[in-house]
């Protein structure tokens, strides 16, 4: 089975995560580095749920429980019990990833739609619990005043600018550890499982266990995720946490490429920063983005990493072509 390409290649990721460390340098105003800060939380998000969908071809819809846990666990535990950031962000790793593991071992009794209608059903306990369970979570009123990460090294990192930094850093963690899960033996056998579970288990891979490594690490990148989220807009409501969230990821993965490591970051970046220059038109917005999506998905049903792949392969054909001609 070939390894996966980037794409971009190596030096190209290197080269667009450089680009990207550049822009708080040139001043840009709070909102810019909003929406950037933004686009990446929610990219990792997309790129948890690909780790599921993508490779294994299962489908969860409790995506957006786990981010909710993950960032509620940075809130209680720095805002109720005084603990520093950088110690309960890892807590909500771990925390998230312990949840995957719980539904895994029930859910994966169940596939295909089952598996899909099971885990939106477990999502949305996920946000009853936490619009209901004032004492821990603050309910309806949500967390308020969760605190900015501590400053580490002397770096302040209430500041956007220097926050900037983490969330980029957070976000090439995620794509490298992807990266290297789909690369890894593991991976191929998720992918192989994606082909066929009884072909995977006739070859010997057990199912189970890889389906269940995999939605922990997905859950695990959602608490990652979250706890990004909590340190950086210090409010927290049940809204972020509902099945609305999990869908409007999955738009981004679709629009991306489902199964690529480019496509989370390409589908996240054009639909979420569109949809935030064009908050003008309101409830318009999906009129415009309907179609489009439709086009999309008739022309390019792999996403744009999908058509780039396509586009790379033709010229590379071409060029082939024509050295032979020329020999």
């Amino acid at each position: 089975m070939t390894r996966p390409r980037l794409h971009l290649g190596l030096w190209g990721w290197v080269a667009v995560f450089a680009l990207a460390a550049l822009l708080p340098l040139f001043r840009p105003g709070g909102y810019v580095l909003d929406v950037a800060i933004n686009t990446m939380i929610w990219a990792m998000l997309a790129y948890g749920l690909n780790v599921m969908l993508g490779y294994t071809g299962q489908l969860p819809l409790a995506h957006a429980g786990f981010f909710g846990i993950g960032a509620y666990t940075v809130g209680i535990l720095t805002l109720k019990q005084g603990w520093n950031f950088w110690l309960a962000w890892p807590a909500a790793v771990i925390v998230s990833a312990l949840g995957g593991l719980l539904l895994g071992l029930v859910a994966f009794r169940t596939k295909g739609d089952a598996f899909a209608i099971f885990t939106l059903g477990v999502g949305v306990i996920i946000a009853l619990i936490i619009n209901k369970w004032d004492d821990l979570t603050g309910g309806n009123d949500g967390l308020n005043g969760v605190p900015p990460a501590s400053s580490l090294f002397g770096i302040d990192f209430s500041k956007s600018a220097n926050f900037y930094y983490v969330a980029l850093a957070a976000l090439a963690l995620t794509v490298l550890i992807v990266a290297r899960a789909r690369g890894s033996v593991f991976g191929r056998s998720l992918v192989a499982i994606r082909g066929g579970e009884d072909l995977a288990r006739s070859a010997g891979i057990d199912v189970f266990t890889h389906k269940l490594r995999a939605l922990m690490l997905s859950t695990a990148i959602a608490g990652f995720a979250g706890g990004v989220y909590a340190a950086y807009v210090g409010f927290l409501g049940s809204g972020v946490t509902g099945p609305t969230t999990t869908f409007t990821i999955l738009l981004y993965l679709l629009v991306g490429g489902v199964g690529t490591l480019a496509g989370p970051l390409l589908g996240t970046a054009l639909i979420y920063v569109a949809l935030q220059f064009m908050k003008g038109l309101q409830d318009y917005q999906y009129i415009v983005f309907g179609p489009l999506l439709v086009l999309l998905v008739l022309f390019a049903p792999q996403g744009l990493a999908g058509l780039w792949d396509r586009w790379s392969a033709r010229r590379v054909q071409a060029r082939t072509e024509r050295a032979v001609d020329h020999a």
